[in-house]
């Protein structure tokens, strides 16, 4: 059986790393700019994330099978009015595509 790779962006606390590690995956990169976030990462998997994915080299990722890419769902808790919530809405695409961009990968959305 194969092993995928797996690189874990805008990653969190794990959340999608912990599933897909669950069914045999393995992760070689994470990037998790928030700093309480990556504080609950590092106890989660023994390891700390990598900072803002927008200040990486896309040469020091290594190759990967699956991009894992999370949801900033923390901001929609902390929002008012959905305000805080829609500008690092926003901030999370632009940011993916233009990693995906650079990285030659197709966005599935």
């Amino acid at each position: 059986m194969n092993t995928y790779r797996t690189i874990d962006l805008f990653a969190g606390i794990g959340g999608i790393r912990q599933g897909f590690e669950a069914f045999g995956c393995k992760n070689v990169f994470t990037s998790e700019w928030d700093k309480v976030a990556q504080k609950m990462y590092t106890a989660n998997f023994g390891e700390i994330p990598k900072g803002d994915i927008t200040k990486i080299n896309p040469m020091d990722i290594p190759e990967h099978d699956i991009l894992l890419a999370g949801f900033p769902c923390y901001y929609s808790v902390l929002s008012e009015a959905g305000r805080v919530f829609q500008i690092h809405t926003v901030h999370f695409y632009s940011t993916y595509k233009k990693f995906c961009a650079s990285n030659n990968l197709t966005l599935f959305c």
